[in-house]
């Protein structure tokens, strides 16, 4: 009785761990070929930067930071011409759209050249908004290679073709490397959840279109 329970505890456990892991294969393989370097990927008009957490004193932690950068360095450079940064702001002292906004006007970008958006909690909800709140159909996404193919994935799938940019400025520290691929095995199996069956609305509101024409 015991090795039967065994026999099947394993087995479920290894069908677990290939549910978790499926996602993420899709995920990659889809993303293999819309991810370039900043500088060879193709013109848009907007990247978006997805928001990665504040320190206490409210700036952008080192990954969110590298983001900000990446992005500041595509709109430098003429890749883009306007950085939509998408954040948590649901705290009265928690508000990273405004401190990438700030950090990004620190590296010289011009702050018409800015627009925020404040409902970003997810990247679920930060690929939703960019098409149905700011009216985007194509865009870069600027994220940490690890995060790239699950932002790409759902931009793609909920209505905005987007390319991506990885922001790995620097070598992190391998524990936070480890915790954050780990972690992205839950996240990418929650989006599958989320773009396939729960189709969760995220917090909208009135359209504030980026451009008057669609890009």
């Amino acid at each position: 009785m015991w090795k039967r329970l065994r026999q099947t505890l394993t087995t479920v456990f290894w069908m677990g761990c290939a549910a978790l892991a499926l996602p993420r294969l899709i995920t990659a393989w889809e993303a293999r070929s819309r991810i370039y370097s900043a500088e060879t990927v193709p013109t848009e008009r907007v990247a978006i930067v997805f928001g990665a957490g504040l320190w206490r004193d409210g700036t952008p932690t080192p990954v969110l930071r590298d983001r900000v950068a990446t992005a500041a360095g595509l709109y430098f450079s003429g890749k883009v011409e306007k950085l939509l940064m998408s954040g948590d702001n649901r705290f009265i002292d928690y508000n990273e759209p405004a401190a990438m906004r700030d950090y990004a006007l620190a590296l010289g970008v011009p702050e018409d050249a800015i627009v925020l958006d404040y409902a970003g909690r997810r990247t679920y909800d930060t690929c939703y908004r960019a098409g149905a709140i700011f009216g985007l159909r194509r865009a870069i996404l600027v994220t940490q290679g690890f995060h790239l193919p699950r932002a790409l994935y759902l931009c793609n799938h909920l209505g905005v073709e987007a390319s991506g940019v990885p922001a790995d400025r620097r070598e992190y520290r391998r524990g936070s490397v480890l915790y954050w691929n780990a972690r992205e095995l839950l996240a990418t199996t929650a989006a599958f959840w989320d773009l396939y069956l729960a189709r969760p609305l995220p917090v909208l509101g009135e359209p504030e279109p980026i451009f008057e024409e669609l890009p």
